[in-house]
C-alpha cells in the first residue's frame, strides 16, 4: 500500500516565508475561468476575404459572404477537442460587425450572405449554448470605419455595441477588449473604466481581458509562452490596455497586490486570419502540446485562435491538428500513476479545495509500490486562498539516494513538467520558498504519449 510520509527538513531547508500581507485571491468568476484551460479564439470578418491580417474600414460588405458557415460544426469541434469557451471576432478594427447592429450599416445587414438577415455573433452563441461550451466576444475599441472615431462621441458609440452584444445574446463568459491601435490612427481616449462598467452591470459572471485586466491579463506575447515564473499577480500603477511592459505581465509579481492571471493568446496559424497560403504552415499537434505545457503548464490559461475560412468553416489542416492535439494529451495524462492508492485521495482528486499544507521546509514522500517510468509530473495549488509557493524540488530515489529532476519555481493553478525518463519507486517534493504554507491540491506522475 502506497504510504505518503510527510519529513520536516529544517535543518537542511531554513523556513522562508516572505508574505507580510494577505495574498490577493481570485473571485468566483476569474477562478472558474482558469479552470477552462483551453479556450478557442475565431478570428473571422471581411479581412478573411481581403488576405489581409488589418483592414482599414473602406472594405465592402458586400465581400462578405461565408457560403457554408455551420455554426454547430465550428463549435462541435472545438468541443470534440477539449476547448470550453469560444471568443468571436464580433468586430476587429476595420469596424465591420459580424451582427447587425443597430448604429452602422457596415454589418452583416449589409452583406449578401443570407441576404442580410444573418447574425454570425448569435450562431455561435446558441451552438455554445446548445453544445455546452461558455461563449465570449471581442470588441475592437479602434475602429477604422466609424465616422464619430476620435472623438468622445465615440465612447457612446462604443458602449451602444457593447450593449447589444452583452443584453441580446444570453450569458456571456468573456469579454475580450485591447488597445491595439494603427501608427496613423486618429488620437482616442477610451473610456475604459465605463465601459468595464457596463459589463459588469449587464455580465456580472464575464472576465473581462485587456493587457492589464481587470479580470485576466496579457500574457506579454503572441507565441504561446507564459514566463517559467509565472505569478497570477501584478500591480497595474502607471499601466493600461495597449500601454504595458511585456516582461512583466509574462513573469507576473509575487509582490502583485491584484489578482489578474494571465492569458497566452496564440495562433494555430502564423496569421489571425484565414489565409489559403499558410494552409501548409499550420501548427502540428505536437507544437500544439508544446503549447500547452508553455501556457497551461506555467499557470495560465491557453487561448488559441483557430480561424473561420471564406465558407466560414475550419481548414482540414487545422481540424486534424487539432484532434491530434487532444489526442496525445488524452494519452499523457489518461494515467496517474498516483491515483490508484487510497491515501493519495485528497491530491488526486480533481478538486482544488481538498489540499495538504507544506510549509518551507517540508517534504512529502510519495513510496510506490514498485519501480515505475514516468516523465512528466503535475502540480496544483488551491489558489482559491491565494498563490504562495515560490520554489520547490522534486526528487526521486536511485535505491542509496536522492535524485534531482527539476527544481521550479511557481506554481499557481497547474505546474506541468517535463524531463527525461525516470524509473523509480519513490519521488520527494522540497518546499523551499514560500509566501505562506502551499495548499498543495494536485499531485500527478504521467508517462508522456510516445507521439509527444
Amino acid at each position: 500500500m502506497l504510504r505518503i510520509c510527510l519529513l520536516l527538513l529544517v535543518a537542511i531547508w531554513p523556513v522562508f516565508y516572505t508574505s507580510g500581507q494577505p495574498l490577493p485571491k481570485p473571485t468566483p468568476r476569474q477562478l472558474a475561468w482558469q479552470q477552462l484551460e483551453t479556450t478557442a479564439f475565431l478570428h473571422f470578418t471581411v479581412n478573411t476575404y481581403i488576405d489581409k491580417e488589418w483592414g482599414d474600414g473602406t472594405e465592402s460588405p458586400q465581400i462578405f459572404n461565408p457560403v457554408d458557415f455551420d455554426a454547430n460544426k465550428l463549435v462541435g469541434i472545438l468541443k470534440e477537442t477539449g476547448f470550453k469557451l469560444v471568443i468571436i471576432t464580433a468586430k476587429h478594427h476595420d469596424g465591420f460587425c459580424l451582427w447587425p447592429s443597430k448604429v452602422t450599416a457596415h454589418s452583416v445587414a449589409s452583406s449578401p450572405w443570407k441576404q442580410g438577415k444573418g447574425d454570425v455573433v448569435k450562431e455561435i452563441a446558441d451552438a455554445c449554448k446548445k453544445q455546452g461550451l461558455k461563449f465570449g466576444f471581442y470588441l475592437s475599441p479602434w475602429d477604422q470605419h466609424e465616422p464619430t472615431y476620435g472623438t468622445a462621441k465615440y465612447n457612446n458609440f462604443y458602449k451602444t455595441q457593447l450593449r447589444e452584444l452583452l443584453t441580446n445574446y444570453g450569458e456571456v463568459s468573456e469579454v475580450w477588449l485591447d488597445g491595439a491601435k494603427g501608427k496613423n490612427a486618429k488620437d482616442m481616449e477610451y473610456d475604459f473604466n465605463g465601459y468595464w462598467s457596463l459589463v459588469r452591470q449587464l455580465q456580472p459572471k464575464a472576465v473581462l481581458f485587456s493587457d492589464v485586466g481587470p479580470d485576466v491579463r496579457w500574457v506579454g506575447n503572441e507565441s504561446g509562452n507564459a514566463g517559467e515564473t509565472c505569478w497570477s499577480t501584478i500591480n497595474t500603477t502607471g499601466m493600461a490596455p495597449g500601454k504595458a511592459n511585456s516582461k512583466y505581465l509574462n513573469t507576473g509579481d509575487p509582490n502583485g497586490k491584484l489578482w489578474i492571471p494571465a492569458e497566452t493568446d496564440v495562433s494555430i496559424r502564423p496569421g489571425w486570419f484565414y489565409h489559403a497560403a499558410e494552409d501548409s504552415k499550420v501548427k502540428t499537434a505536437k507544437q500544439l502540446v508544446n503549447l500547452y505545457y508553455q501556457s497551461v503548464g506555467r499557470n495560465s490559461l491557453l487561448l488559441l485562435n483557430i480561424p473561420p475560412n471564406r465558407q466560414g468553416l475550419f481548414a482540414d489542416p487545422d481540424v486534424a491538428s487539432l484532434r491530434d492535439f487532444r489526442a496525445i494529451l488524452n494519452e499523457t495524462f489518461k494515467t496517474n500513476l498516483l491515483a490508484s492508492q487510497k491515501s493519495n485521495h485528497n491530491l488526486t482528486d480533481n478538486k482544488l479545495n481538498t489540499f495538504i499544507s507544506l510549509p518551507p521546509g517540508q517534504s512529502i514522500v510519495f513510496n510506490l509500490n514498485k519501480k515505475s517510468t514516468f516523465d512528466r509530473a503535475l502540480f496544483q495549488e488551491n489558489i482559491a486562498q491565494g498563490q504562495r509557493n515560490e520554489t520547490a524540488l522534486l526528487e526521486y530515489w536511485d535505491g542509496s539516494k536522492w535524485q534531482k529532476i527539476n527544481q521550479f519555481t511557481t506554481i499557481g493553478y497547474k505546474r506541468l513538467l517535463r524531463f527525461p525518463p525516470v524509473q523509480t519507486d519513490k519521488i520527494r517534493l522540497t518546499i523551499i520558498k514560500a509566501k505562506e504554507p502551499v495548499q498543495l491540491a494536485e499531485v500527478g506522475l504521467f508517462k508522456a504519449s510516445a507521439r509527444e
